[in-house]
């Protein structure tokens, strides 16, 4: 039996990350590591920090990346990339050329016989007034058409700049850290969403950029992945056993 794979929040391509080359390496190294102990991978969104989809142009970069996913599933691993708040915008082309399955909102599905809930996390029980608006606005389909007159020079160095600018308005660039049980959006969503779905084993987010392993139940685990931009976190489910792991270059053991 192969291994299951979750990760999230690499934000490729970033202004405000330094060491991007160096970050995008070590992220293929980790999925070359992994690709034949690895029956599925689950990327939770934000893997790029700004992505989006001409009729015929692409983000450039990211040429290494796209490459291991390619080879990955011509292997016959299945990757599953779920679009978060930075990479909302794809319209195929990971699907035809890199055999890649987008999924564009949360889902729940069964992973050797252990029901797990998969979504990147953004807009799950958000009390801001203002991301909710923006949100909305980035998933309105007029605005997506009207984006898309712009030359792509313009929208992608637009989208890049967007994504810079809302990272360094954080204390050092990173999240807020964990606000507890009884303040951690995510959490409260989560207790209220088992109200009426009691047959989840797993809740998996990304978004935050917190590593997070919390037992809300005797059955129910909640875990946030943490990030590929200082943490180098991700999950990996054996068929049995859930684990959170960092990845040391060379000492992969699942």
């Amino acid at each position: 039996m192969k291994n299951i794979y979750f990760i999230s929040d690499a934000h490729l391509g970033s202004l405000a990350i330094e060491h991007g080359r160096t970050q995008e390496r070590r992220l293929v190294r980790f999925l070359d590591d992994i690709k034949h102990k690895a029956s599925a991978i689950y990327m939770l969104g934000d893997m790029f920090d700004f992505w989006y989809e001409y009729k015929h142009a692409v983000p450039k970069g990211y040429t290494r990346f796209l490459g291991k996913l390619s080879e990955l599933t011509d292997m016959g691993v299945e990757v599953h990339y779920f679009t978060g708040n930075h990479d909302i915008w794809m319209y195929g082309y990971l699907e035809n050329e890199c055999g890649v399955t987008i999924h564009s909102k949360p889902t729940t599905t069964e992973l050797y016989g252990k029901i797990f809930y998969l979504a990147h996390g953004d807009g799950l029980g958000d009390s801001n007034s203002k991301f909710m608006f923006i949100r909305s606005v980035f998933h309105n389909k007029t605005c997506q058409r009207l984006f898309s007159m712009l030359h792509p020079r313009w929208g992608i160095g637009f989208g890049l700049e967007w994504a810079k600018r809302s990272r360094l308005k954080r204390k050092d660039g990173k999240e807020p850290p964990y606000m507890g049980e009884d303040k951690e959006e995510l959490v409260l969503y989560t207790k209220e969403y088992m109200k009426t779905h009691k047959d989840i084993d797993f809740f998996i987010y990304g978004h935050r950029h917190i590593e997070l392993d919390l037992m809300l139940s005797r059955k129910t685990r909640m875990m946030i992945l943490g990030d590929w931009i200082s943490q180098f976190t991700y999950a990996v489910f054996d068929g049995e056993h859930l684990f959170m792991e960092e990845y040391v270059e060379g000492e992969t053991k699942l």
